[in-house]
């Protein structure tokens, strides 16, 4: 599984993707947009040294990317509320981790329509309270679990 997390502003969140990502054996992550990057103290300060174990590269244009992994063979998922989507545990019966690539979005605009549009398949987490959003970091590592469980 690859990560491809976008328009990230805060390295708070940033370091619990690579935490993330070094629990579940994410293969890399990619930085796209204005996503901030390593070495940054308040990454270092969630990541727990997770930072400098799991592979990360700093990509500016995510359109481009995601062209260059679908000729690769990799699906690309986009995590997103309140759009047309799969629920995460339907997504998971679907998806092999070992060629999927989930895109998580900034923290107050989500993934835009663009990038939606050029996912393979939408993802949601399904929610039963009357919030029906979570801090990107805590969908991170839900919807990571839940594709790799």
């Amino acid at each position: 599984m690859l990560l491809l997390a976008h328009n990230i502003r805060s390295f708070h969140n940033v370091g619990a993707f690579f935490r993330i990502a070094d629990a579940f054996d994410v293969e890399k992550i990619y930085l796209t947009g204005y996503t901030g990057t390593p070495p940054h103290k308040d990454i270092a300060k969630v990541a727990l040294g997770s930072e400098h174990r799991v592979a990360w590269e700093k990509q500016d244009n995510l359109q481009e990317l995601i062209g260059r992994l679908k000729q690769e063979g990799i699906i690309i998922a986009a995590l997103e509320t309140g759009v047309v989507s799969v629920p995460i545990q339907t997504a998971a019966l679907r998806l092999d981790q070992s060629t999927t690539a989930l895109i998580l979005g900034s923290e107050v605009e989500g993934v835009d329509d663009e990038i939606l549009a050029m996912a393979d398949i939408v993802v949601s987490i399904p929610m039963i309270g009357q919030k029906k959003s979570l801090n990107v970091s805590v969908a991170c590592g839900i919807a990571v679990y839940g594709l790799t469980r």
